[in-house]
């Protein structure tokens, strides 16, 4: 199952009594931009408990079109890449 953006608006609205829908949406939405933002600007996202979401640079490689074949160049990117800590590790590994 996957939890979605609607789901953890559900889980707010309904663990924080004192407020409306609107406001765990607002709530969601802000942690989400600020998240967004953090690493658009090429910082890490350290989450307690969680985990460390980090933004890579990677370079152009050579690569190869698997329907024709043909050799091309990928240009460089930037990723994110998720790192759980050690805590999270742990908890899904538990059986």
């Amino acid at each position: 199952m996957t939890l979605t953006k609607a789901d953890l608006v559900q889980h707010v609205y309904k663990k924080h009594e004192g407020l409306t829908k609107t406001q765990a949406t607002d709530s969601v939405e802000a942690f989400l931009r600020l998240s967004k933002e953090s690493l658009i600007g090429g910082s890490d996202l350290l989450l307690s408990g969680f985990g460390k979401f980090n933004v890579k640079d990677k370079n152009s490689r050579r690569g190869r079109n698997p329907q024709t074949g043909e050799e091309l160049t990928l240009d460089a990117r930037r990723v994110v890449t998720f790192k759980p800590s050690g805590i999270l590790r742990e908890k899904i590994n538990k059986k």
